[in-house]
């Protein structure tokens, strides 16, 4: 196991708990990806998930003010099998919150932080596309479920936490998760969908015969009317300089206080840290006179999947008719075709613009507990209603024109 040395709470440094379940699985508790062994992070967390670089990525990015990190590794009979990612955050109730619900609570919390705030216990990770509990094959989350539920809510009393939640779970994992909620005592809640777009061969012109014709046409039309307001010229970047970094951090940045859901705020210290991976790619796009840059984005390319991790821009150099996003989108996807990948991934909100250039809404599951009976059973009832229409405006629109449903 790497000699490592585990830790089960952060109030008990340096001693190590095994927890047995009823069946041969059991829990230990350790503070630091990098304490687990490197071979059991690449059987359990291969390509195309985000493996030990992103959550070491994470540790070392300053985020204490927002987050603690722990991990579970799941044993059988002593031999290590898996690993779920733990996360502890005070959430913003509001997030999940119709929106009538949620102003109220956000007016409340300027007095009350109660009232807007729970401490929360996450298996998932934060910012990850999918949650997932990265398990060695032949074993499925059913079967471990129930003992990384009890450690859980073992570790949730010790830190306080109010709530447990499974983060974020795509099939077959969400599953294996409703077989077993009422066994968990674990109530389900709708997510924002993730977004997903497949590429059927390599290059632009393949993707854009793909679209619908109306989508193409719009899209198309876009990038003319962006193009004619001045040329920009694309590079694609591994490893960045500070001085790149310096300028990519405020594209960020602004582009981040538009964003309608904010779940955590990430710092230019995470982009020191995931410049080093050699997943990462800096899709850098810049203006041909001044050289000034005009957009950004951060890719992990994974296998058969490249992911669209964070975008930037130039919203002053933009001005609202240069549609610097599908400039972007169409440098991503002949860079992406280009090194081999099937498959897009862009992630959570921002839904209008993705959904305009092809992306399919990906199914996400949250499964809770909250720790006092009474507040779970209200909170069961009040997130029984909650659907894509009601988390997010662009999605309400889309899916009445289309007539989807979210459940």
């Amino acid at each position: 196991m790497g000699g490592n040395r585990p830790d089960p709470v952060r109030r008990l440094p340096g001693r190590t708990e095994l927890m047995p379940d009823a069946s041969d699985f059991s829990i230990r508790w350790f503070t630091s990806a990098t304490q687990i062994d490197g071979d059991l992070w690449e059987s359990c967390f291969p390509p195309p998930l985000e493996g030990h670089w992103w959550y070491t990525a994470l540790e070392n990015s300053r985020l204490e003010d927002q987050f603690g990190f722990a991990y579970m590794q799941i044993e059988r009979s002593g031999e290590p099998v898996g690993i779920a990612p733990v996360f502890f955050m005070d959430v913003p109730i509001d997030l999940v919150a119709p929106p009538a619900i949620a102003r109220i609570l956000k007016r409340l919390g300027a007095v009350i932080r109660a009232a807007r705030y729970q401490r929360t216990l996450f298996i998932g990770s934060v910012c990850a596309d999918e949650g997932t509990v990265g398990l060695k094959p032949g074993i499925r989350l059913a079967q471990v479920a129930p003992v990384i539920q009890r450690a859980a809510d073992e570790r949730a009393r010790i830190e306080r936490c109010h709530v447990i939640a499974w983060k974020d779970f795509p099939e077959p994992q969400a599953a294996d998760l409703e077989a077993v909620k009422t066994e968990l005592g674990l109530f389900r809640l709708v997510s924002f969908p993730g977004t997903r777009l497949q590429l059927p061969d390599p290059g632009f012109e393949p993707y854009l015969k793909n679209l619908k014709g109306s989508r193409r046409h719009n899209l198309k039309k876009k990038l003319r009317r962006g193009k004619e307001r001045g040329e920009l010229y694309t590079t694609v970047a591994q490893y960045p300089d500070d001085a790149t970094l310096n300028e990519i951090w405020p594209l960020f940045w602004q582009t981040y206080e538009k964003g309608k859901t904010q779940f955590e705020r990430f710092n230019i210290e995470f982009f020191r840290q995931i410049r080093r991976c050699p997943q990462a790619h800096f899709i850098l796009m810049r203006d041909t006179d001044t050289h000034a840059l005009a957009a950004f984005m951060l890719c992990f390319q994974l296998g058969p999947r490249v992911i669209n991790k964070f975008i930037g821009f130039d919203y002053a150099l933009d001005g609202g008719d240069r549609f610097l996003y599908f400039q972007l989108w169409e440098q991503f996807v002949r860079w992406a075709s280009g090194v081999g990948a099937a498959e897009l991934q862009s992630g959570q909100t921002g839904y209008r613009a993705k959904l305009d250039v092809g992306h399919d809404l990906v199914p996400l599951t949250n499964y809770c507990r909250h720790l006092s009976p009474l507040l779970h059973r209200v909170s069961e009832k009040a997130t029984r209603n909650v659907k894509w229409e009601t988390l997010d405006e662009d999605l309400a629109v889309f899916l009445k024109a289309h007539g989807s449903d979210s459940t």
